[in-house]
């Protein structure tokens, strides 16, 4: 019985990897790479040779895009995982394509970010009013469901 034990307990072991595992996303070295932009200075096309395509573009006044950086590792035997980086730069470039400014937060500046919690909270009511208000809306429309059942049983054909 004892050997039984011993076996299973081998078998358990032994699959078991004491190696960290390390998953790692977006673009690595960020910090390491955001030395090699200038502001004023590179373009899109300097900008794109060193990082790639942005995790994140938006437009406003001018281009905003946004590079990622995130490193979990497993620290611990049993599965516990620590952030060890989580990197953000944001650059703004201009009309003509340069670099207009930069902005790179690692975890300690994220730490000491601050939210206007007020904004916050209106925030959510009206996205909670929004959602009620919508709802209440298609049980006006369809109050029996109709619609959804016909557009359900045209999309089966």
């Amino acid at each position: 019985m004892k050997i039984i034990f011993y076996i299973s307990i081998f078998f358990l072991i032994s699959n078991c990897s004491f190696n960290l595992v390390d998953d790692h996303h977006g673009v690595f070295f960020l910090e390491k790479k955001e030395k090699k932009i200038k502001v004023n200075e590179s373009n899109t096309n300097d900008i794109l040779s060193v990082f790639g395509e942005p995790s994140t573009k938006s437009t406003f006044d001018n281009d905003i895009w946004i590079y990622i950086e995130r490193k979990i590792t497993n620290t611990h035997f049993f599965g516990r995982r620590k952030l060890v980086v989580n990197n953000v730069m944001v650059l703004e470039i201009d009309n003509r394509g340069i670099l207009a400014k930069k902005d790179f937060y690692n975890v300690n500046d994220m730490k000491t970010l601050k939210f206007d919690t007020q904004r916050s909270e209106t925030l959510k009511k009206r996205n909670f009013i929004y959602n009620f208000l919508s709802s209440l809306r298609q049980k006006v429309n369809d109050p029996m469901g109709v619609r959804k059942k016909k557009r359900e049983q045209g999309s089966g054909n």
